[in-house]
């Protein structure tokens, strides 16, 4: 999967994309400080307590295993991950983070990269556009003073990226709308669907998106009649609602700590918003890596890891910052991308393994592997994820966690861990 990160200047959007993967990238407040998309691994926490903590409680249970010991810097998890770490049973699995530059007015008409920049959120699974909720800045990201309407600011931010997609949609519908029409003319409403299915394909379309879009456009207009007939008002609409289907945006609303109130309330969107503190996030991420302080990205604290290293000034700085972590609930960042994956995009966290009876895998390690994958997906599509050696030679699986022989066509859930067999 790939999240894209879009926003104008000096809003925190490269320094989002650096406390989410901790890479280093140009963080600067003009135009196009990133200009080919920056791309990272975030690690984020699974939906729910890795397996190990079951597999554990088994081995305990049956003196296998001594209980959890107080001084365990795992805190019980007994995995092997080969990406990503598990302590305490929290286990981070991937995910790709895009950092897309390129978001200025006039971006469909070619201004600042153009249809570089559109390419690369058509790349993209799902989009979070990174706002600024201080009003520090203006529509094209130079620093102002803060604005006295924040809230209008916002509105004004988020709809310029939509309107921007909006057009670059309907120049596409418009390329091809007299050959769509004469379609419809002689399919009828099937021609129209089946049209922009295919015109939008390269976006990421499929039949349920158009579908969809229609319905929003019947709901407004009452009807798909004689579209070669419509004015561009009508087509324009048309645009829009397939843009609401093609590219669902979450809110990042950033510099949340700084903001007067809740301003991103204002904020009208088909997405998720989340207020979010990206500086503070990469400051404790930093100081997590430096040994500093000892924070789980997500987190609502930390601790220091050692106060006699610090001076009064870094101390005086963590405290301020723990206060603000835990008054906002957190930085906001991992969630986001959290409920982004989990909930807007409907994936969950699968284990395949060889031996479904110890979790391992050929080699004996305790549960290396945590898939990111569509909720429902079938374990034959798993297994081709896995390798495709084993899908194509697929011939049964077994479900871990109930030892039940389940078929090619079984719907996995979030958790599930997973043998497969296939033929050699």
């Amino acid at each position: 999967m790939r999240i894209g990160l879009v926003g104008k200047p000096n809003v925190g959007k490269s320094t989002y994309f650096s406390a989410a993967t901790l890479a280093k990238v140009d963080i600067a407040n003009y135009p196009f400080c990133t200009i080919d998309p920056n791309v990272g691994v975030a690690f984020l926490s699974a939906p729910q307590p890795c397996p190990c903590k079951d597999l554990r409680e088994r081995l305990e249970a049956d003196g296998r295993m001594e209980p959890v010991s107080s001084d365990d810097p795992r805190q019980g998890s007994i995995c092997e991950p080969r990406t990503g770490t598990c302590v305490g049973h929290v286990r981070l699995v991937p995910t790709f983070l895009v950092d897309v530059a390129g978001l200025v007015p006039g971006a469909s008409e070619g201004r600042g990269r153009g249809n570089a920049f559109l390419s690369d959120l058509a790349d993209c699974d799902a989009l979070i556009q990174v706002v600024d909720a201080a009003g520090m800045t203006d529509i094209e990201g130079n620093p102002i003073a803060a604005v006295e309407d924040v809230e209008s600011s916002l509105k004004e931010e988020t709809s310029f990226l939509t309107a921007e997609l909006d057009s670059w949609i309907h120049g596409i519908l418009d390329d091809g709308w007299s050959r769509g029409s004469r379609r419809v003319q002689a399919e009828g409403e099937k021609g129209l669907s089946t049209f922009l299915h295919e015109r939008f394909t390269g976006l990421g379309a499929n039949l349920s998106h158009v579908l969809q879009a229609l319905d929003g456009f019947r709901t407004q207009w009452g009807g798909l009649e004689t579209p070669w007939m419509w004015p561009e008002e009508k087509v324009h609409s048309l645009a829009f609602h397939l843009r609401q289907q093609l590219f669902p945006i979450h809110i990042a609303a950033n510099k949340a700590d700084s903001s007067k109130g809740t301003p991103w309330d204002a904020i009208d969107s088909n997405g998720i918003v989340q207020p979010t503190m990206a500086d503070m996030e990469l400051a404790l991420r930093r100081a997590d890596s430096g040994g500093m302080i000892s924070y789980n990205p997500g987190s609502v604290t930390f601790s220091i890891t050692d106060e006699s290293k610090l001076n009064p000034a870094q101390i005086t700085a963590l405290s301020s910052m723990k206060e603000k972590l835990s008054s906002a609930g957190g930085t906001g960042v991992a969630l986001l991308l959290s409920r982004v994956l989990f909930n807007a995009l409907n994936h969950v966290v699968v284990y395949p393994v060889a031996d479904e009876t110890a979790w391992k895998d050929g080699e004996g390690r305790i549960l290396p592997d945590a898939f990111v994958v569509p909720d429902g997906i079938e374990t034959k599509a798993l297994a081709y994820k896995v390798h495709s050696d084993l899908g194509d030679g697929f011939i049964k699986a077994i479900d871990g966690r109930t030892r039940r022989v389940v078929g090619a066509e079984h719907e996995c859930s979030d958790n599930d861990v997973i043998k497969i067999h296939a033929k050699s």
